[in-house]
């Protein structure tokens, strides 16, 4: 496999799972604290919490929740994919090709 061909392919899995990481995190919290709001007496606490994460989740997406997530997913997927560019161009600068 080429340098070039190796480097888009780590370029790619870094994008997709930089993209995905964020959305499972939430969706994890999201899914825990609906566990939580299974407990006799704590449906007000899982209503709170989650009215919350979705405000939190609209302020990225212009008011949506699933606008702001894909946002936030979209732009740890930049930031995975500059991470990644930078860590090719030091391993070829250090393997002194």
């Amino acid at each position: 496999m080429s340098i070039f061909s190796s480097f888009l392919l780590s370029l790619l899995l870094s994008i997709i799972l930089s993209f995905v990481a964020p959305m499972l995190l939430v969706g994890g919290i999201l899914f825990s604290i609906w566990l939580i709001g299974l407990i006799p007496g704590a449906q007000g606490y899982y209503q709170a919490i989650a009215a919350q994460i979705s405000h939190f989740l609209a302020t990225f997406g212009s008011g949506s929740p699933i606008h702001g997530l894909v946002v936030i997913g979209l732009t740890c997927s930049f930031v995975g994919a500059l991470f990644d560019t930078y860590a090719f161009y030091r391993y070829q600068n250090l393997r002194g090709d």
